[in-house]
């Protein structure tokens, strides 16, 4: 059984809850801290002592919901599973994390804010491509096997994650087309693997 949180973390908790729906409803702009506090029902100095600014509060909301879609699956590399089965997977955990209403909610704040103050936001939308180091870590350690063709790890991660994005990630946050059916998501992720593995693949009597 789980121990209570502690004040603390609850105050947190609840700051955390009432930034994400401020920030979903009006944009980042438009949400203070004060309406922050109001929401999460603490002082404003309350929300500063947990977050100094309001870059750094949704700087921290970007990253909590990227964590939350990988933390529950550690998909390492094995050698005895093809290229294939395993990249499948990788795949379909991001297209998860693509798929969750506050990520794309938020993303579509991250990347306004970008466009309005590009200086100010670089901090925040990096934060959202910090967990793509999974993968890069995976494609590591299958060129190091041997099984992939030389290559840089993370260009060839923002390769394969652009591909997605392209159709499951983009279409969504910049034109509101709704989000890839099942059938269309399995077509996505096939195709997308299928072409990255045509280039960097090492041939293998027994395949990849």
């Amino acid at each position: 059984m789980s121990e209570p949180l502690r004040l603390t973390d609850q105050k947190r908790a609840a700051i955390l809850a009432a930034a994400i729906a401020e920030f979903r409803a009006n944009g980042f702009q438009s949400t203070s801290m004060d309406k922050i506090a109001a929401s999460a029902d603490v002082s404003k100095r309350t929300v500063y002592n947990h977050f100094p600014s309001k870059e750094e509060l949704f700087a921290e909301i970007l990253l909590q919901l990227w964590q939350r879609s990988l933390a529950r699956r550690d998909l390492p590399y094995r050698a005895d599973l093809s290229l294939r089965e395993q990249l499948l997977a990788l795949v379909a955990q991001k297209l998860d994390m693509l798929d969750d209403d506050n990520f794309l909610d938020l993303a579509r704040v991250a990347i306004a804010e970008t466009i309005h103050t590009p200086e100010r936001a670089q901090a925040m939308v990096a934060k959202m491509g910090e967990r793509e180091e999974g993968l890069t870590t995976w494609l590591r350690a299958a060129q190091a096997d041997g099984r992939l063709r030389p290559h840089d790890p993370a260009f060839a991660t923002h390769q394969l994650y652009g591909l997605l994005k392209a159709f499951a990630f983009w279409p969504q946050v910049t034109m509101g087309q709704p989000r890839p059916s099942a059938e269309a998501r399995q077509h996505i992720m096939t195709t997308t693997v299928d072409m990255f593995l045509g280039y960097y693949a090492q041939p293998s009597p027994t395949g990849t």
